[in-house]
């Protein structure tokens, strides 16, 4: 981890008085004698009708006052790079400045970056903390693809920023999405899998002795990311002769297979309205090469974040097959439980 210095910001509410100019230059160089740190310029500038704003450039970076009367509002700005912490000039502005109250906020300026979780839940916000990132690209068939080292989790893949699988945790994913389907059906010699471009699936049938594996992937850049990146996840996969490739539409690719060829079909597609709406359209072909007695699985998305999702993914299934069986497991580096849903075909 390279460190590259302390940042904090403070923002004054419930500001009453208009500070003269004289009033934030006076303040900044107190502030530099307790931080110890070297003031080389000062500009400012007073805007009409009202607000002001200083910024002092210092020998180890900067800080700067910004006004908003209007609003109430006075912020403070502190970036050092040296040892200072700049959190001593919060003592100095709280006896200075007249406010209700002050929000603040540090921030970590170093080489490990903060990923958006969107699956963060309402009223809460997560992150990932990232580590270091190990590849970006925008594939060919127009997917945005990061595969990042996060902090606990190791290497994980994330599509359209959405994290898909992490190499610490993936078993649980891949061994709960096979176990929902072989609860069912003890069979399992010749598999389908539609998606699931990371391998854990596929490598989760190979350890269950399935002896044929059918695999329709869209994005072949994915499935080669996963490879360089993520050994652990789908090596298994990369090296066995019972796995056959297809690339490409995988509804269109199914349309070139026999009727009743599948023990199960594991359907691993993004958890959005759009792929539900896709395998809904297809459903009479997945029907059509699933044996009788056999069993779909679909990952359906989270229960406890997208619960409507997970119903209409649910309602597919059971229009097509009936007798839905729910199932799922904790996911940590989901931060949630994630939802499996299966029909046996009658």
């Amino acid at each position: 981890m390279i460190k590259v210095g302390e940042h904090i910001t403070l923002d004054f509410l419930g500001v009453k008085k208009d500070y003269s100019p004289e009033f934030y230059e006076k303040v900044i160089y107190k502030i530099a004698k307790a931080a110890k740190v070297e003031i080389l310029n000062v500009a400012s500038h007073k805007f009409e009708p009202q607000g002001f704003t200083l910024v002092a450039l210092l020998s180890e970076s900067h800080f700067s006052f910004h006004t908003f009367p209007e609003r109430g509002v006075i912020s403070f700005d502190f970036f050092t790079c040296g040892k200072v912490n700049p959190k001593v000039a919060l003592k100095i502005l709280r006896n200075e400045i007249e406010h209700e109250r002050v929000v603040t906020n540090a921030f970590d300026r170093s080489s490990i970056g903060l990923y958006d979780d969107i699956y963060s839940t309402p009223g809460q916000k997560k992150y990932y903390v990232v580590k270091n990132v190990l590849e970006k690209f925008t594939s060919k068939v127009g997917q945005f693809v990061e595969v990042m080292d996060i902090e606990e989790f190791g290497h994980a893949l994330f599509i359209d920023h959405e994290i898909q699988v992490a190499e610490k945790d993936e078993k649980i994913y891949s061994s709960t999405f096979f176990k929902s389907s072989y609860d069912l059906n003890k069979k399992n010699n010749n598999v389908a899998i539609i998606g699931g471009g990371d391998g854990g699936v596929a490598r989760a049938c190979l350890e269950n002795n399935s002896n044929y594996i059918d695999w329709f992937e869209l994005d072949p850049e994915i499935v080669d990311a996963c490879y360089r990146h993520l050994p652990k996840v789908c090596s298994k996969v990369k090296k066995s002769n019972k796995v056959k490739t297809f690339w490409g539409d995988a509804f269109k690719s199914i349309k070139e297979i026999e009727e009743s060829k599948y023990d199960k079909i594991f359907v691993d597609l993004n958890d959005d309205q759009y792929c539900i709406d896709l395998a809904r359209k297809n459903m009479k072909s997945l029907k059509r090469i699933l044996k009788k007695g056999g069993v779909i699985t679909a990952q359906v998305g989270s229960n406890d974040k997208k619960p409507k999702q997970v119903e209409n993914w649910c309602k597919v299934l059971d229009k097509s097959f009936g007798n839905v069986k729910l199932s799922g497991a904790y996911v940590p580096s989901f931060d949630c439980n994630w939802n499996f849903a299966s029909s046996i075909m009658k």
